[in-house]
């Protein structure tokens, strides 16, 4: 089963439940989902609707920033739940000692040893990791990995 059509029996799940904020959520995912394929015309495949779900969360995660900043700890709450419901659409996430043995593998791998070779060490990890962590994070790792050589 597509990772769309999971949501959309989470969606009929929650709506049996009359479960309001779950409703919303994947009404949400999924809104951004048939926006996307409408922009480009063709239906998503799993791996663009991960990344689609990965932009989702770390927009919940700024907004939880924002609200920590502003002293608006009321809200915060109720954000964690929903990217806790959108994460579980996600394949499993590697952690970051996970992400940075494939770093370093593939460092060796391309000879990437400096900052000036970050590109093309993230093009190389990031598609080894397709969907299994989120580009935010692999970015800092590799940054991280190249200054310290």
């Amino acid at each position: 089963m597509s990772i769309k059509n999971e949501i959309n029996e989470a969606l009929k799940n929650a709506m049996k439940a009359q479960d309001e904020a779950k409703k919303l959520t994947f009404r949400m995912a999924l809104a951004a989902i048939k926006f996307s394929e409408k922009e480009s015309r063709k239906e998503l495949s799993d791996e663009e609707t991960i990344t689609l779900l990965q932009r989702e969360i770390k927009i919940r995660q700024e907004q939880i920033a924002g609200a920590e900043k502003s002293g608006r700890t009321d809200t915060i709450a109720p954000i964690r739940n929903e990217i806790a419901w959108l994460e579980s659409f996600l394949p499993k996430q590697l952690s970051e000692d996970e992400i940075l043995e494939i770093v370093a593998a593939t460092a060796s791998e391309t000879g990437a040893e400096s900052p000036k070779d970050m590109g093309k060490l993230m093009g190389a990890v990031l598609a080894k990791i397709q969907g299994t962590a989120a580009k935010s994070v692999v970015s800092q790792i590799v940054k991280k990995y190249l200054e310290s050589k």
